[in-house]
């Protein structure tokens, strides 16, 4: 007989992204006419940077020729392209990591999800809300959580609520220094943290967390004796300077924090797939007879076991991102989304929108309008103007009432559904 993982029957029947491709289906189907613009999943547009695909034309005529032909590669990344990530994110911005702290992977969205299986079972998970599903949906898969509540939460989850009065950015738990300590919704009071899960900028929210913030959050799990699990899949997109850019910039994170990173965003590698993660060997959690034991050993294990390595081709065009060419290019091609989204943030404003993000990061969350659920949001825009967005209950509980758009579209697309939008908004 052959038994299923029931954890797996806790979960909603579809992940979030598959049940708006139903719904646009079934609209193109009843109306097969309609020009429908899509700035929901957060895909991009752009062609890769030709920097990038000359390095990978390179890389495929190599693996043509018996004398630079490759096999399996190592496991945590060639060595061309550590170094790479460590000269150009982590040197340049004043942080030491070691080539053997890096763990190249095929994207941050598995190395999110798979991350959580060198924790404990009976590790307590805090995420915020709303949230990035994969966080809360692999916690739920592994059994670490009980069933969903009539609230739309998870028993055993810590929920740290974003909303309006903290700019979409959370206190640790206890709330903020020099007030009362409060708790979460629906959590019994007094559970410890052992791992929370932050993302700067902020998807869905595309809000991003100060330096003070961030120094909050890791004095909070240093003094915890919590993991940070920090993804930084957007921060390509900071313009300010003053904000960072990693977790390892703030004093101390070194010794509680593990970092995500992508090339799907900030070089267009959504249909390439390459990320890394930083996993600093001063990272240690405990194991059952009290010995404290390096994270790092833990997730090499994993990562040599269950991955043998992103392609030689592939990893060629992330190192291309680096050569001064592919970083003018790449950094073009961000600026152009963002332009997207300063247009879209000023477009929804004029139509009475209140709207959050577009600023640091390529999302923008709004406020429904007229009491309109987010789900009710979504099918009105659907079958008003023929814009596909994200239902920010998707997103979780304090999503809803919420939605949020991507930037990521051709500027024609953009300037089609900023006009659509206009016209039906201001209308009403």
């Amino acid at each position: 007989m052959a038994r299923i993982n029931e954890h797996y029957a806790k979960l909603p029947a579809s992940y979030l992204f598959p049940e708006i491709g139903r719904r646009v289906r079934a609209y193109q189907a009843a109306h097969p006419d309609a020009s429908v613009i899509r700035l929901g999943i957060g895909d991009v547009t752009e062609p890769l940077a030709p920097a990038i695909v000359e390095a990978m034309h390179a890389a495929v005529d190599e693996m043509g020729k018996r004398e630079t032909f490759r096999g399996y590669g190592p496991e945590q990344g060639y060595d061309f392209l550590i170094e790479a990530i460590r000269e150009h994110d982590y040197a340049a911005r004043g942080i030491a990591i070691a080539a053997d702290e890096i763990f190249v992977s095929d994207g941050s969205k598995c190395d999110s999800g798979n991350i959580q299986e060198i924790f404990a079972l009976a590790a307590r998970v805090a995420v915020t809300d709303p949230v990035y599903p994969v966080y809360v949906d692999s916690n739920v898969m592994a059994g670490r959580t009980g069933p969903v509540g009539a609230d739309g939460r998870y028993a055993g989850l810590t929920y740290l609520v974003g909303n309006e009065a903290n700019g979409f950015q959370p206190d640790p738990p206890g709330g903020p220094p020099g007030e009362p300590p409060g708790e979460p919704p629906g959590e019994p009071p007094g559970e410890p943290v052992d791992v929370v899960y932050l993302c700067s900028p902020n998807n869905p929210t595309g809000t991003v967390a100060t330096r003070a913030q961030l120094e909050r959050w890791v004095a909070w799990a240093k003094a915890s004796d919590a993991v940070i699990l920090f993804d930084a899949a957007y921060e390509g997109y900071i313009a300010d300077p003053a904000l960072p850019h990693s977790i390892f910039e703030i004093e101390g994170a070194r010794d509680c924090a593990i970092e995500l990173r992508s090339f799907s965003k900030r070089a267009g590698f959504t249909g390439v797939r390459c990320a890394f993660m930083v996993v600093p060997k001063t990272v240690t959690g405990t194991a059952p007879d009290g010995k404290r034991v390096a994270l790092h050993a833990l997730w090499s294990r994993r990562h040599s076991t269950k991955f043998n390595g992103a392609s030689y081709v592939v990893q060629r065009g992330a190192a291309a991102a680096y050569a001064p060419a592919g970083l003018a290019q790449t950094r073009e091609q961000i600026a152009f989304y963002m332009e997207n989204a300063r247009l879209l943030r000023e477009g929804l404003g004029a139509a009475g929108f209140t709207v959050f993000g577009g600023v640091h990061a390529p999302y923008l969350w709004l406020r429904t309008q007229d009491g309109a659920t987010s789900w009710q949001f979504f099918d009105r825009l659907l079958s008003e103007v023929q814009i596909v967005g994200t239902p920010g209950a998707g997103f979780g509980p304090a999503g809803e009432g919420y939605f949020r758009l991507s930037a990521f579209n051709s500027r024609a697309n953009i300037d089609e559904a900023i006009a659509r939008i206009r016209r039906a908004f201001r209308a009403r």
